[in-house]
């Protein structure tokens, strides 16, 4: 697999099957907040992702939001809303950070899985930290200016992958 390759690609975090994810061995998850669980453009999560997240803790999952962001109280205020921890000012897609979560969770990287809304920062730092990757399509096309300039690269290397819908 090459390390910009997710493990999924899944229209949106919701459309995740968490029985299966389950079932699969999985017992972490580490999530991106931007695009991922929170749109850009809003400040809360839809009430379709608070009830997945939900959901995954029914199931007996441990959660941790590993986020780029280094605005601490927005990281914050989200991950409170959530119900989960969280790490900020993760410096993705450099590992280390996605490794101090899994050890928060008291998780090895067989059972756990990282799942965000961009190639070159989520799914390759989840693939350095040795765990399975799904990536979902942002749910807003509002991002950063330099993160606009990776989306122009994302797509080309994404045309030919197939999305879960």
């Amino acid at each position: 697999m090459s390390l910009l390759s997710p493990t999924r690609y899944v229209a949106r975090v919701e459309l995740i099957d968490l029985d299966v994810l389950f079932a699969s061995g999985k017992r972490a998850i580490l999530l991106d907040r931007d695009n991922t669980l929170v749109p850009r453009d809003r400040t809360t999560a839809p009430d379709t992702v608070a009830a997945w997240l939900d959901h995954a803790r029914e199931l007996g999952f441990e959660l941790i939001m590993v986020s780029n962001n280094t605005h601490r109280d927005e990281v914050a205020r989200s991950a409170g809303e959530l119900g989960m921890d969280y790490i900020c000012g993760a410096m993705k897609p450099a590992p280390f950070a996605i490794r101090f979560g899994m050890r928060r969770l008291g998780a090895e990287p067989a059972e756990s899985v990282l799942i965000g809304d961009q190639l070159y920062t989520d799914v390759w730092g989840g693939n350095l930290a040795g765990i399975d990757t799904i990536l979902v399509r942002p749910q807003t096309t509002v991002d950063l200016w330099y993160t606009q300039i990776f989306r122009i690269f994302e797509r080309r290397a994404l045309r030919n992958l197939p999305c879960e819908e």
